[in-house]
Parts: C-alpha cells; sequence; structure tokens
C-alpha cells in the first residue's frame, strides 16, 4: 500500500493536471510487453496514450512523477555452487544463452550480485576457508575451494555485465570460531542424512554461537579482508559485505546466531578492517519481523555509523514499515526471495510479485532472488526443495525458465540502476502497480491484472493519460 504522503502527493498531481496533451515521446516509441501463465514475454499492441480528461473519474492511477521516491540499486540473485553445478550439465552454447538471458542487457540485464563467504545451504558440501583450529593468524586462510565454483560463476557473469554490483555475507564462520565446533546448529531434518551434530552441540536463537572474545573478532575481521582481497585478485570485486546471514535462525545447515549486542560487539573490528579496503558494511540479513533488532545496533556508538545500509528477507518483511519509519534514509535491500518449495509454478510467481511490491513501496531499492539455477526439484545438500529461475534437466541437458524468471524481467529488464521510483496510487481500488523514471527519462510501469478476466487501466502521467487493457492473469511492463 503507499503510504499517506504518497497519496496526498498524487491528490496534488491530479488537482493541478493539465488538460492539454502535448508530451513528447520517446524516439523508440512507447512498448508493452506482457506475461501470462500459459504465453511469457508476448509483446503488445493497442497502448492509447492520449490528453488528460477533465474527469477524474475517468483516471485509475495517478503516477506522481514530480515526487520521486527512492533511486533504485538493481536487481539480481544469489551465486551458488549447486546453481553453477547445474551449469555445468549444459553444452557450452546452451549455458552462454542461460548466462546472456539472466546477465546481459539483451536478458534480463542483472546488475547485483549476492555470493556467499564460505559455505551455505546450497554449497556442494561443508567448508570455510581456514578449518585449522586457533589459527589467529590466518596462515591456513585459502579461498582454492572457489577456485572451480564460485569464482568462475561470478567472472562468467561480469563478462556479460562488467559493473555488476556484488556484496557477501557467511552463512557460518570457521567451525573453530564458534561455542559448539560444529557449522549447524540444530540436527538434520526427519528423513535427512544426520549432519552430525551432538546433542550438546545445538544452539538457538538468542544467543551469540560466535566466541565473544576480542582475539576472535580481530580474526574474523581479517578473515573477512582476507576473503575480499583474495577474490579481487581473481577479478571478483566484492563492494559491501554482511556480517552474518540470518543471524536469528539455527539451522541444520551452515548457521550461526548473533545477539543485536554480539553485533555491535563485532562490527567495529570488521569497520576497522573494511574501511582500509574500501568495502561497505550492511547490517543482516534481517529475517525476523523485529525492528528493534536492527535499532539496537544503530544506536551503538561505535557499530552504528559503520552501517551503510540493511539487508532483510522473509519474515523480516513485517519489520519493513517500521524500518522506514525510524530510518527513513537508510539504505535497505530485499536480500533475498522467499524460495518456495521447488515447484517453480504460477501460484508463486504471484506471490513473489505481492512480496516486491511490499518491499519497494517501503523503500528498498534493490532486490535479489535466491537460487538462478537448480537442477529438477532444487535440492540443497542438507533436503530443502527449493524454487529457481531456470531449470536444468540433467537427462536431456535442457534448461528452461519458470515463472518467477519472466516475473523477475518484467522488472529488472527496464529498471535500470540510478531509477527513481515514482507513486503510482489509486482512489479507485487499482493498488497491483508500481512505477519508475530511468535515468535516461523513459518511465517503467509494472501492474498485473490479478482477474481471470481482461482490465482495462489508465494511467496518469504528467499530462498524458496511458490506456491498456491488461491480459487475464497477466503481468505486464509498458515503458513510455
Amino acid at each position: 500500500m503507499p503510504n499517506r504522503r504518497e497519496l496526498l502527493t498524487a491528490a496534488t498531481a491530479l488537482a493541478a493536471a493539465p488538460r492539454v496533451f502535448a508530451a513528447a515521446r520517446p524516439a523508440s516509441g512507447p512498448s508493452w510487453v506482457s506475461t501470462s501463465r500459459t504465453a511469457p514475454w508476448q509483446a503488445q499492441t493497442g497502448l492509447q496514450i492520449g490528453p488528460v480528461p477533465a474527469n477524474l473519474f475517468d483516471i485509475d492511477v495517478v503516477i506522481a512523477a514530480d515526487a520521486p521516491a527512492q533511486t533504485m540499486t538493481g536487481f539480481g540473485g544469489a551465486f551458488s555452487e549447486k546453481s553453477w553445478q547445474a551449469l555445468q550439465i549444459l553444452p557450452e552454447r546452451a549455458r552462454g544463452e542461460v548466462l546472456d538471458a539472466l546477465f546481459a542487457d539483451s536478458g534480463a540485464g542483472f546488475t547485483m550480485g549476492r555470493t556467499p563467504i564460505g559455505a551455505n545451504d546450497m554449497a556442494r558440501g561443508w567448508y570455510s576457508y581456514d578449518e585449522t583450529p586457533g589459527d589467529f593468524a590466518l596462515d591456513h586462510f585459502s579461498v582454492d575451494n572457489d577456485r572451480t565454483s564460485l569464482i568462475p560463476y561470478l567472472r562468467a557473469a561480469l563478462e556479460r555485465q562488467p559493473k555488476m554490483n556484488i556484496w557477501a555475507s557467511p552463512w557460518s564462520p570457521p567451525t573453530w570460531m564458534k561455542t559448539n565446533g560444529h557449522y549447524a546448529q540444530a540436527p538434520a531434518w526427519p528423513g535427512q542424512p544426520s549432519n552430525g551434530l551432538k546433542p550438546e552441540q545445538a544452539r538457538h536463537e538468542g544467543q551469540d554461537v560466535f566466541v565473544q572474545e576480542d582475539r576472535y573478532f580481530d580474526a574474523y575481521a581479517r578473515y573477512f579482508r582476507r576473503y575480499v582481497e583474495a577474490y579481487r585478485a581473481a577479478g571478483v570485486p566484492v563492494g559491501m559485505v554482511m556480517p552474518q546471514n540470518e543471524f536469528n535462525s539455527a539451522q541444520p545447515f551452515p548457521s550461526c546466531c548473533w545477539t543485536p549486542e554480539g553485533l555491535a560487539r563485532f562490527i567495529p573490528h570488521l569497520g576497522r578492517e573494511m574501511g582500509q579496503i574500501g568495502v561497505d558494511i550492511f547490517f543482516g540479513t534481517l529475517e525476523r519481523g523485529n525492528a528493534d533488532l536492527l535499532s539496537k545496533v544503530l544506536a551503538d556508538p561505535a557499530a552504528g555509523p559503520l552501517i551503510k545500509g540493511v539487508g532483510v528477507q522473509w519474515a523480516g518483511k513485517g519489520a519493513l514499515a517500521v524500518i522506514q519509519s525510524r530510518h527513513p534514509t537508510l539504505t535497505l535491500w530485499g536480500s533475498e526471495q522467499e524460495c518456495g518449495l521447488g515447484g517453480n509454478n504460477w501460484h508463486y510467481a504471484r506471490y513473489g510479485w505481492q512480496t516486491m511490491r511490499q518491499y519497494f513501496n517501503a523503500g528498498a531499492s534493490a532486490w535479489h532472488y535466491w537460487n538462478m539455477v537448480a537442477q529438477p526439484g532444487g535440492w540443497s545438500g542438507w533436503g530443502w526443495p527449493q524454487n529457481s529461475l531456470v531449470t536444468v534437466d540433467p537427462v536431456t541437458r535442457a534448461y528452461r525458465f519458470n515463472p518467477e524468471y519472466y516475473l523477475l524481467k518484467h522488472l529488472s529488464a527496464f529498471v535500470k540502476p540510478g531509477a527513481k521510483r515514482l507513486p503510482a496510487v489509486s482512489f479507485f481500488g487499482f493498488e497491483n502497480q508500481l512505477a519508475f523514471k530511468n535515468p535516461d527519462g523513459s518511465v517503467v510501469i509494472v501492474a498485473q491484472n490479478d482477474m481471470s478476466e481482461p482490465l482495462r487501466l489508465r494511467f496518469k502521467l504528467d499530462d498524458k493519460l496511458i490506456t491498456a487493457v491488461l491480459p487475464p492473469d497477466s503481468f505486464n511492463t509498458i515503458v513510455v
């Protein structure tokens, strides 16, 4: 839902609307593409552009172009070893086609990428970059594991999108830096192989599982720095880090719980190392609907000033409104799309759209999908089936794009870094749209028709009225 300020802005724009059509169109002309469950990515005709009517009841949605909201950073997805393994199944030409479809400007044009620091749940197995107990000097640090998986994957993406914004977060520190000496914090799920966790090694939300001593904080901060420097030397520039993925979640796969107080103790150490190599720190990732978890750290005089933004995912979306209210100037990113259960169906694409709208209307400037590529079912190494943008069949060595790929492309292919979100609000119950203005002046309208019949929508943009009849049950992108 738009906030009260955006509604007032739209009302002002409507009241002041000129009644003469004199707006210039982009040199290439307007465009419109739609996706339905059975017909993805279809060019549409019939778009009408005319003068603003005198009767306000002939306008469904007001796009407040003179009151831009947040500046967009971009769209992207998460890199993982399992994803790279799936891509290796494909013949070289087909693999290039998938990479182009994700990262090239001719495809989805992803400009952002998230990558793990060490193993995550989509790794080939558990590893860290230094599993030698007590190696505070990090003499045994090495990213060699990643040279056959994550690094070539990221470099392939950078070949297609050289200015990609890459950031990283760990799922677990080295086991010797944790109070339980294990990569996990919970026993394996029923029906899955044991992860070897002993009962006395189980840990819970609300605990600091990282050892709370300065020598451990210092070593871990240097661990982050060694990681960034090693990746840069391999041709992969990492520009931002978050201290922990889902710091409240005790999982049977790599995970590590922290309290806000524990993070506030660690972040100054991390800031010392990242500051020397020009890497930003975001808070996160926040997966609980409790803004106090963020606010406590921001209030810390040593840690708070080092935090440039926050990554929010899963149940963390329940804190978006409070974060926006308390910290309106803090950069907010959607750090992970909720990954489903491997069905890759139209229903979940519809859910994904509603989730993205919630984030962008709350001020998010970036959005990340989770698994970009997977084999059928999208199974993690710890027994969780997950959705993906692309599915690779190991038998036929063929690939297919899933509904969520087209949904994300409806935004990422058109909304460029530096675009401004424009409030797009309605006084008559039309709330299923987003609008953005690109740096080149083009305006992108993304709208869903969630009904089983065509829907006429009339958008007021400056001194023109844009009318489109959206196909049943469809996503649509209009560029003017």
